[in-house]
């Protein structure tokens, strides 16, 4: 399996001027779940599961039952975007060891509730493969990340909004190019170049009336523009969980310093993982 991964986005600039550790996390309602205590060698992290995701909050709480994430390293440390890990191989990886492949050999079906849950600041999401590789979007089984994030302006989050826009859009033409592949090379084939633009055209028509505008909910415009997120991530990972404490440790490992694939040049290991009272 290829390495596991988030796509970054470094084409917006960011208004964020004050450090992260300054932000403070957003009064909204919290989801219910189960709430479970990750004590890492920097320090605690608490972070609530989602009911509303219940295969990936199900999973997390079966590993954790097992021990599974005991001695897992944070293998991937992006600053100003998110922190990962949950790579098994990590456990006795030495120093040059490439991470980022390993999972239980499974995968979770996406419950991807976007505009509901988003990757706001210390959002707790599924890490998982591309999607040239995986069209489903299909959670790895155990690797996982915590967003950090920038803060944007409301006029960034306009572009960013069009951006989204034009990208679900070319995804779903080419979805459709896909299916009508014999048709357009039978069109090809026969010179109908006609034929072929009347397609095209058709397809257009089919994409505009499929795919609707991105327009971010309020409470999303409110978190990204006060304790700011991820938002190009919305509506392509799966997040299914929040931090309730411990975001000062989460910007202690996001502040420490990487090598070679991100990866932290001091090991940051999670020491074990329990279900704690809320």
């Amino acid at each position: 399996m290829s390495s596991i991964g988030i796509a970054t986005f470094a084409s917006l600039p960011t208004t964020q001027e004050e450090t992260t550790s300054e932000k403070e996390m957003t009064q909204t309602p919290i989801p219910a779940g189960p709430t479970v205590l990750i004590t890492t060698t920097m320090g605690d992290i608490k972070v609530r599961l989602y009911d509303e995701t219940p295969k990936h909050r199900d999973n997390f709480m079966k590993l954790v039952s097992e021990n599974y994430y005991d001695s897992i390293l944070f293998h991937r440390v992006i600053k100003n975007f998110m922190v990962q890990t949950g790579d098994p191989t990590s456990k006795t990886a030495g120093p040059n060891t490439p991470l980022g492949a390993g999972d239980p050999s499974y995968t979770i079906e996406a419950e991807i509730d976007y505009p509901k849950f988003f990757h706001k600041y210390g959002a707790l999401a599924a890490a998982r493969t591309s999607d040239q590789i995986n069209p489903e979007r299909r959670s790895s089984g155990s690797q996982f990340y915590i967003v950090t994030g920038n803060k944007y302006s409301a006029g960034q989050l306009a572009q960013m909004e069009q951006r989204m826009t034009q990208q679900a859009m070319q995804d779903y033409f080419q979805k459709l190019t896909a299916e009508y592949q014999d048709s357009i090379k039978s069109f090809y084939k026969s010179g109908d170049k006609a034929g072929l633009e009347a397609l095209r055209q058709e397809l257009i028509a089919k994409t505009e009336a499929a795919v609707k505008p991105v327009k971010m909910t309020e409470e999303a415009v409110a978190a990204y523009t006060t304790v700011g997120g991820t938002p190009h991530l919305d509506g392509t990972y799966t997040v299914f969980g929040e931090v309730l404490e411990g975001m000062d440790v989460v910007e202690k490992i996001q502040n420490s310093a990487t090598g070679k694939n991100d990866r932290p040049v001091e090991d940051i290991r999670i020491l074990g993982m329990k279900k704690v009272e809320k």
